[in-house]
């Protein structure tokens, strides 16, 4: 290979190590988290975790979701569940927290995907099916997810919640919720689903 060639194959590689790391970059689930100030018609009016302030523009397509308390108790052979996870060295995935959905909620977002934490680090997000359970200092449980099963670890003081449907009288100033979102043509950010905290509940995902 000449010298030519291969400056030209490096800076190829490159072009294309790039491209996956943004490519990556863009698939990370990125929610929005904060407290709902005011609601004024088809607008909310949020302040974000990190202090921001947001509009958010509500649609007839716009779903909104009830989180409230549960117990590590509730999780069960196929309790279709979703957690925010950590990957761990030997494959694993610790648990930051876990919520179990209503059963008129299975198969929702069902995968395996890169997500931003509450605390802003990029981890990972499953919703799948919960197959084997162990317990024993915690909680072990595999997931099934489409055609691969992960083995979750769940700590004793990890928070797990129960999803059920909700509707858009949920959303009241004082409200925290957890909001997955798309910006129209304009910028506005419109509301695709909103997790919505029951009686002061922070939703932990």
């Amino acid at each position: 290979m000449t010298k030519h060639c291969f400056s030209a194959f490096l800076l190829s590689a490159l072009l294309l190590s790039a491209g996956s790391m943004a490519t990556a970059a863009e698939n990370v689930i990125r929610p929005v988290r904060g407290i709902i100030d005011a609601v004024n018609g088809n607008t909310l009016k949020i302040t974000t975790r990190q202090g921001e302030k947001l509009d958010v523009a509500l649609t007839d397509q716009t779903k909104v979701n009830s989180i409230s308390q549960a117990k590590v108790s509730d999780i069960k052979p196929d309790s279709f569940i979703g957690t925010a996870a950590v990957q761990q060295a030997d494959g694993t995935l610790k648990a930051l927290e876990v919520h179990v959905f209503a059963p008129s909620l299975r198969g929702s977002g069902e995968g395996f995907n890169p997500f931003e934490s509450a605390d802003g680090n990029v981890n990972t997000m499953t919703n799948g099916t919960v197959g084997k359970l162990v317990n024993s200092h915690g909680r072990t449980m595999t997931v099934k997810v489409k055609d691969q099963e992960k083995t979750v670890i769940v700590p004793d003081d990890v928070p797990v919640v129960l999803i059920t449907p909700g509707d858009k009288s949920l959303l009241k100033p004082g409200t925290k919720v957890v909001l997955h979102g798309t910006k129209d043509d304009k910028g506005q950010l419109v509301a695709r689903g909103i997790s919505a905290g029951k009686d002061g509940l922070t939703p932990p995902m």
